[in-house]
């Protein structure tokens, strides 16, 4: 094709189109296009998708008619995890762009989500236009209720939505019955926090990649799985005996000391689960892929400072914080928080330089291309 196409692209961001109409993208054409809009209509004609790839088709015979060089095109992510789905549009936008030889596009969106993805498209072409596909309706109470019944019945909404309220109530129950409802709000609040905090940050993305790589591990036969496993066992025991001591050392005071009560009990859990999978990951990038050894060698040695510091700052806090049950007294609340500053500081410390010898190792044992010879 001639230099100068212009493509017209849509974005199925969730992947409605291969969810509930089998369709598998990338979609190329008019016609295949307005296959794909039929299909995924008489799978569900609710689906603005439907809307958004006849608006991308008429985008295309309009300017068809101007006598313009376009393409029209269908890319589609993951329905249930958006970080992989992205990565998947961007290796399809650039087989599509190959093939095409489009050095612009227009971007047709139903919606806000689908423009998240407008960085990965800038990233390969000129974005010369959006075009955003709004669907009339006629507002009512019934309509309300009936788009509300929809957004619960998609598995990606109600576990946003569904999964934090219950776990919720369920933590709420589980304080009043093993006598302490003084700390049911504090613990649902928490919890409640906690969970924004991760979608805001994104990290609810991030551990759907992780379980997309403990899902890979698996397949392959990675010893990794098995790391992984036993990290998420030492996690979930972390955070019951964290609670056992929140309960057991609970005072009215501020947010910081009952963070540090719920530390003090998990902490040790939790370093143990990242140790845990760090050292499955280490093994596995030593066996699979030496080049990339030096990144998580120190990884184990960082994530064992912080345990240790926050250990022994947890340990002093509640200190002298008249807690009649801590076992700890002050004094000896100072001695813990000093010594495990120094010996934080000291673990991270090695890590660093047995970081440095190892690069240093891999640059003796690598060649010219960085990819590592070993001679017997």
């Amino acid at each position: 094709m001639a230099d100068g196409t212009t493509l017209i692209l849509c974005v199925d961001r969730d992947d409605d189109l291969g969810f509930k109409a089998n369709v598998k993208s990338p979609v190329v054409g008019r016609e295949a296009c307005l296959e794909a809009a039929e299909a995924l209509g008489l799978a569900d004609p609710e689906d603005s998708d439907v809307n958004a790839i006849f608006q991308a088709v008429k985008t295309y015979d309009a300017l068809t008619k101007k006598g313009e060089q376009v393409e029209v095109a269908l890319l589609t992510g993951d329905h249930m995890q958006m970080l992989e789905g992205d990565r998947k549009i961007a290796a399809e936008l650039k087989e599509v762009v190959d093939s095409t030889g489009a050095e612009s596009c227009i971007l047709i969106s139903d919606g806000a989500e689908d423009e998240y993805i407008l960085p990965i498209v800038q990233s390969r072409m000129v974005v010369s236009g959006i075009q955003r596909v709004i669907v009339t309706q006629m507002p009512n109470l019934e309509g309300t209720y009936y788009i509300i019944k929809k957004l619960l019945d998609d598995p990606k909404v109600s576990r946003m939505v569904l999964i934090p309220l219950g776990l919720a109530m369920l933590i709420y129950a589980t304080a009043y019955l093993i006598g302490r409802p003084e700390g049911a709000t504090f613990i649902v609040v928490g919890a409640l926090g906690l969970y924004l905090l991760f979608k805001g940050l994104g990290m609810d993305e991030f551990f759907s990649y992780s379980l997309n790589s403990l899902q890979t591990a698996l397949h392959r036969g990675r010893i990794t799985f098995v790391f992984y496993i036993a990290a998420i066992l030492f996690v979930i025991v972390g955070i019951i005996i964290g609670l056992n001591s929140y309960l057991a050392y609970y005072i009215e005071e501020g947010f910081l000391i009952h963070f540090l009560t719920f530390a003090f009990g998990a902490i040790g859990w939790f370093t143990a689960a990242g140790l845990t999978a760090s050292l499955g990951k280490i093994i596995d990038v030593y066996l699979h892929e030496i080049v990339d050894l030096g990144k998580v060698i120190v990884l184990p040695f960082f994530i064992g400072a912080i345990g240790i510091i926050v250990y022994g700052i947890s340990i002093y806090m509640l200190s002298i914080s008249r807690i009649a049950e801590f076992p700890f007294g002050e004094i000896v609340g100072i001695e813990y928080a000093v010594y495990s500053m120094i010996a934080g500081l000291f673990i991270a410390f090695v890590g660093v330089y047995v970081q440095s010898l190892v690069n240093r190792w891999i640059e003796k044992k690598g060649d010219r291309s960085g990819k590592p010879t070993f001679t017997s």
